[in-house]
């Protein structure tokens, strides 16, 4: 069974960046990182693809002030946000998608992200 386990939340002051990292036990097509606040729909953050190296964001303010990068043989995905504001605090979701056209089809527990002001 796939399993995900995210690492890297914490508490940041605004400004500050936070690393969150997402170890799979196997890398599938592609992996990706969500977040959910508490009363707030669950909201696509960043993806990447294994075979191509694409990545996607799910804003134009995330692609800003977040990257995301992988090492496929470790079947780990990075998560580097920087710039923190308040309203980047969330519970964070790494999300695995095994395979091209399917679903995200694994997840992990989550990892909590809380910025200060």
């Amino acid at each position: 069974q796939v399993q995900l386990a995210e690492s890297g939340g914490g508490l940041a002051q605004a400004g500050g960046s936070l690393r969150l990292s997402c170890a799979a036990s196997f890398s599938g097509y592609r992996m990706g990182w969500f977040r959910r606040v508490p009363g707030k729909e669950r909201e696509f953050v960043a993806s990447l693809t294994w075979g191509d190296g694409s990545t996607t964001f799910g804003t134009r303010a995330m692609k800003a002030r977040f990257s995301i990068s992988g090492d496929k043989a470790e079947n780990t995905v990075y998560l580097q946000m920087n710039s923190l504001l308040p309203e980047d605090t969330a519970i964070y979701y790494c999300a695995l998608q095994s395979r091209e056209g399917g679903a995200y089809d694994k997840w992990g527990q989550g990892t909590q992200v809380t910025v200060s002001s």
